[in-house]
């Protein structure tokens, strides 16, 4: 009954609607400002700054995989993040979330990637428990660090001397 594929352009919508799905439940609905156009351009123009995979249920859409690539220049290789994984509440305990993470990790594996990476909420604890019992390590001692909107223009703007 699980399906995963690659997303097309037709399926920004579907997208959109699951991005705005996982900001619900990271409790910060108003966060996610992506719109169609945004995901239409980025993901899928002459150079795709971010992949989608998918995942369907007896046909229904029930989660996604959004992973963009990076490079490492410690390990001399590209890299892939995993931004978003998000599977509905209705079709969680299905094993969706662990395919679609495994699918990405096949992905990197198959290009070569130094590193497989994402980011988990410090109060998702499910979450934490079935990464490190994949093999994942929580990396402590690296903290995120970010700048956004009005900061990030003043400091775009910022003499270097």
């Amino acid at each position: 009954m699980l399906q995963l594929r690659a997303a097309e352009p037709a399926d920004v919508p579907t997208i959109l609607k699951l991005i705005r799905g996982l900001a619900e439940y990271e409790h910060v609905p108003e966060a996610a400002e992506a719109t169609e156009q945004d995901l239409l351009r980025d993901g899928f123009g002459p150079q795709p700054r971010f992949h989608c995979v998918l995942a369907e249920w007896g046909g229904a859409s029930a989660g996604f995989a959004l992973y963009y690539y990076n490079y490492s220049t410690w390990k001399g290789r590209p890299g892939i993040f995993l931004d978003d994984l998000f599977v509905w509440p209705e079709y969680r305990g299905r094993g969706i979330g662990k395919s679609l993470l495994l699918h990405v990790a096949r992905i990197a594996a198959e290009q070569n990637c130094g590193r497989y990476e994402w980011l988990v909420l410090d109060w998702n604890t499910p979450s934490i428990e079935f990464y490190e019992s994949l093999g994942a390590r929580l990396m402590k001692q690296w903290l995120p660090m970010r700048v956004e909107g009005d900061a990030l223009r003043e400091l775009a703007e910022m003499n270097s001397d």
